[in-house]
């Protein structure tokens, strides 16, 4: 395992929101994904969609997780929502660095997303169903990828980043 911090959850989990302060925290790199891949197909998320599909945005995802394994240390991850989804990927996560579930429940996504028209999943008649049905699948399949889980509703930024440093060090000295 590389020294990355590799962060999956659900859209609107804060991945990207904790990433960047636990980034600061400990003097990493910060990279998302998902803009990872806007850069490398000169397209943002919703055009590859749109324009090429789901599975082919899905192979991207794990071509550049490939990638990345090979140009990346020291970095904080933000991964997309459906990245750890494909097995080959969950496992190519954890290769990549210590893997940490942001859980979060419908209510707080709701909430967050609020009026966000950027997330192509949710652009439905009922979001709030959408997002409960994704969450269905999706839960156990982020737990089983991941090192650490924590649950984040009710807590803020600072505390999610101390509770990560907290445990990262730990995971690192029992090894």
């Amino acid at each position: 395992m590389k020294n990355n911090i590799v962060l999956i959850g659900f859209m609107g989990c804060g991945k990207t929101t904790v990433g960047e302060k636990l980034a600061k925290e400990l003097t990493y790199a910060f990279l998302d994904t998902d803009a990872y891949i806007e850069n490398r197909e000169q397209k943002s998320i919703r055009e590859i969609f749109e324009q090429d599909g789901e599975n082919y945005f899905r192979n991207v995802e794990t071509k550049s997780l490939q990638e990345l394994i090979e140009n990346t240390q020291k970095t904080i991850v933000s991964s997309g929502g459906g990245l750890p989804l494909r097995p080959e990927n969950a496992k190519l996560l954890q290769k990549l660095g210590f893997v940490i579930y942001l859980k979060v429940d419908k209510e707080t996504v709701l909430r967050r997303l609020e009026g966000d028209t950027t997330r192509p999943l949710l652009q439905c008649d009922d979001p709030a169903k959408r997002i409960e049905e994704l969450l269905e699948y999706r839960d156990p399949i982020y737990e089983v990828g991941a090192h650490m889980v924590i649950q984040v509703d009710h807590k803020t930024v600072e505390e999610i980043v101390q509770e990560i440093i907290r445990n990262y060090y730990l995971f690192f000295e029992c090894k």
